[in-house]
């Protein structure tokens, strides 16, 4: 009778864990399969950056053209990688992320280069925070110092470009300058934002000290008077402001 018993219950215990076995199998190939068959529905891009250099619209695009678009796709299929190697290609973006999440959404998080000053002479192009030219959008434009005339990528990669840091980082130049011309002999001249008096610098050597001589001319005298009587203030000569009157 015991081993009768016995028995049965060794048929029983077999029989559960052979079901058990056969469910954990059916599952893991419904759930493997189904994971496998999931498509991509929804796509979201992010683009950080204080210049629109990029559109939505053109991200959708290119990556259409290329065959990439998560919409439609399995998602175990999408080409993340690709993706971000695509877009960051592209000089007028620094990084690219895409993800996805097991509810097969798709992420792309654009982060663009922010344009520290543009050159404009034969060629236009912006130069952001880590000396990296890219080119000009065509739909955006960003409000900062526009460099003209006889200026090479290696001068606005370096002389240029830290005379543009030296503005910025000076509240009172910061605000003043909207443009500055190299001269073909390399001198450079500096044009308001506001007025017609120019400023004639001569080379870039000694830029402080020379714009430090019309700052505290500005302050003990022009900013009651006006400096607009004059037609160039030139500080080529040590020591000196020579101001040419219209």
């Amino acid at each position: 009778m015991a081993d009768k018993k016995t028995i049965i219950q060794f048929i029983l215990i077999t029989t559960g864990i052979v079901a058990v076995l056969g469910y954990l199998i059916f599952a893991l190939r419904f759930f493997s399969e189904n994971d496998t068959d999931a498509k991509c529905k929804d796509f979201f891009i992010n683009i950080n950056g204080e210049v629109p250099l990029i559109k939505v619209d053109e991200i959708h695009d290119v990556l259409n053209q290329n065959g990439l678009h998560p919409i439609g796709q399995s998602v175990d299929r999408l080409q993340l990688d690709e993706i971000e190697y695509l877009l960051e290609e592209n000089p007028s973006v620094k990084e690219a992320i895409c993800y996805h999440t097991p509810s097969a959404k798709a992420y792309l998080k654009v982060k663009l280069r922010a344009p520290k000053f543009l050159v404009s002479n034969n060629e236009n192009y912006y130069v952001d925070e880590e000396k990296a030219i890219f080119p000009v959008s065509l739909h955006a434009a960003a409000y900062v110092p526009v460099v003209t005339g006889r200026i090479t990528k290696s001068m606005a990669k370096n002389e240029m470009f830290q005379f543009i840091d030296f503005l910025e980082k000076h509240e009172f130049w910061n605000a003043q300058i909207a443009q500055i011309h190299v001269h073909t002999d390399k001198t450079v001249e500096l044009v308001p934002r506001v007025g017609n008096t120019t400023i004639f610098l001569g080379s870039l050597d000694g830029y402080a000290e020379k714009l430090n001589r019309v700052y505290l001319l500005y302050v003990q005298g022009f900013k009651a008077a006006g400096w607009n009587r004059y037609k160039k203030l030139d500080l080529r000569f040590e020591n000196q402001i020579v101001a040419i009157k219209r």
